[in-house]
């Protein structure tokens, strides 16, 4: 029987790297999830906007939902929405971009297990990998970009930057995972080989928040891959 699955996700360069490994193996991608914890009414870890990741969901031809939790019943959440989501899709598995952080896979094979689900990791490798890895995604087609970074690792100037040769040799340079696995930096797919449109983005400011800043675009919308319009 042909897998079908939910994909964890949160809108970057891991998730969608997963999206493209998983396909290419004959997986079929019924769903896409991810966490909305209320204290923040944004996506966990990226901080984005629900309307981005609707965009995503709408241009690749995939649902997504977004699990509503607490940061207190976050795990409660996530088994309970993946049992409602196993049951309406008829999911065999759920898959997660994680890449070599044992804590975030031993998480993720515990909810899947309380869900009845197989757990799937198509991207997991070695730490002294992650730097393939990067370079496959970015000759893989799909574009990206840097859209929050950590105080502490890199400064605003990376903000904004897309995910190619020039990024690739600059990250290779800092003293961190260059894939950001730890959180490091976080990226915004808007197009690739998957997507039936792509996502213009506009208009970005810069928010600071406690311990990173964030690029906050506040302009934003579905082209047609034949067209040059721009947002309005």
């Amino acid at each position: 029987m042909k897998k079908r699955l939910a994909l964890s996700w949160s809108g970057g360069k891991d998730g969608c790297l997963a999206l493209d490994v998983l396909i290419k193996q004959g997986m079929e991608i019924a769903c896409l999830v991810t966490t909305v914890p209320e204290e923040i009414g944004r996506t966990f870890g990226h901080g984005e906007k629900l309307e981005m990741l609707k965009l995503q969901s709408e241009a690749l031809g995939i649902p997504v939902h977004f699990i509503s939790c607490t940061f207190e019943n976050y795990t409660e959440s996530f088994v309970h929405s993946l049992k409602e989501y196993k049951e309406k899709y008829k999911l065999t598995g759920i898959a997660y971009g994680d890449l070599y952080l044992d804590g975030h896979r031993d998480w993720g094979e515990k909810v899947a297990a309380e869900a009845e689900l197989e757990a799937v990791y198509p991207l997991w490798m070695e730490e002294k990998d992650a730097l393939n890895a990067l370079e496959t995604f970015i000759h893989s087609g799909y574009k990206a970009t840097v859209i929050r970074v950590r105080d502490d690792l890199l400064d605003e100037s990376w903000l904004g930057r897309q995910l190619d040769d020039s990024f690739l040799h600059d990250i290779k340079n800092q003293n961190l995972c260059p894939m950001g696995e730890s959180g490091e930096y976080h990226t915004f797919v808007y197009d690739g080989p998957l997507f039936n449109q792509k996502i213009l983005l506009d208009a970005p400011d810069i928010i600071e928040l406690e311990t990173t800043k964030k690029l906050e675009f506040k302009k934003y919308q579905l082209q047609d891959k034949n067209s040059r319009s721009v947002p309005d």
